[in-house]
C-alpha cells in the first residue's frame, strides 16, 4: 500500500510540474507585474550594497522530477547559473519561486549566511508561503524583496559616497 501512495504522490508531482510552464508564469505575472518587481529590486538595491535576483519557474525540469529532487535543489543550481554567488561582497540573494508547487526558496551567499541564522530564512519563507498558497505571486515576491531589503540595509549598508554598481540584472528571470 505504501508503494502505491508513493507512486501516486510522484505522479501528481510529475503532472503538476510538467503541466506548468512559462505561459503560466506570464499569466500569473504579466509584463506589467514583472516590470514592477524589477523596479522594486532596483529601488531596493539603491539602499544597500547587496544584490537581489528573482527567478520564477513554472515547473521543474524532468531531470529534477525523475530523481525526486526538491525545489531547493533547483534553486541552488540556479543560484550558480545566474551567478548570484559572484557578487563582490558575497551578499547576493536568490528568491526562487516554483509555481507548480507554490514553493519559494531563498538562497543567500556566504556573506549573508555568516551573519544570519537559518531560523530567520525559514521564517521569511514561511511568511511568503502563505501568500503563495493563495496564488498572490506578485505580492509574495514583493514581500520577499522588502524583507530582504531590510536585512541587507542592516548588514550591508550602502556607502553613500560611491555610486552603486549593479552587479546583477534587476529583471526577474522567467523559466518554463
Amino acid at each position: 500500500m505504501a508503494s502505491i501512495t508513493i507512486w501516486l504522490k510522484r505522479a501528481r508531482r510529475l503532472f503538476a510540474n510538467r503541466c506548468s510552464d512559462a505561459r503560466d508564469v506570464r499569466a500569473a505575472l504579466p509584463p506589467a507585474a514583472l516590470e514592477r518587481l524589477a523596479a522594486r529590486v532596483s529601488a531596493s538595491e539603491q539602499q544597500h550594497a547587496g544584490e537581489i535576483r528573482l527567478c520564477v519557474e513554472g515547473g521543474l525540469p524532468w531531470s529534477y522530477i525523475r530523481r525526486d529532487a526538491a525545489a531547493r535543489d533547483r534553486a541552488l543550481t540556479l543560484f550558480g547559473k545566474l551567478r548570484v554567488w559572484d557578487t563582490e561582497h558575497n551578499n547576493g540573494v536568490l528568491i526562487y519561486l516554483l509555481m507548480a508547487e507554490h514553493a519559494i526558496e531563498l538562497i543567500a551567499d556566504r556573506g549573508l549566511v555568516a551573519r544570519i541564522g537559518p531560523d530567520y530564512w525559514a521564517k521569511i519563507a514561511t511568511e511568503l508561503g502563505q501568500t503563495l498558497s493563495e496564488r498572490r505571486f506578485e505580492e509574495g515576491l514583493t514581500r520577499a524583496v522588502d524583507a530582504l531589503t531590510a536585512l541587507l540595509v542592516a548588514h550591508f549598508p550602502r556607502d553613500g559616497a560611491a555610486p552603486k554598481l549593479n552587479e546583477l540584472p534587476d529583471a526577474p528571470v522567467v523559466l518554463g
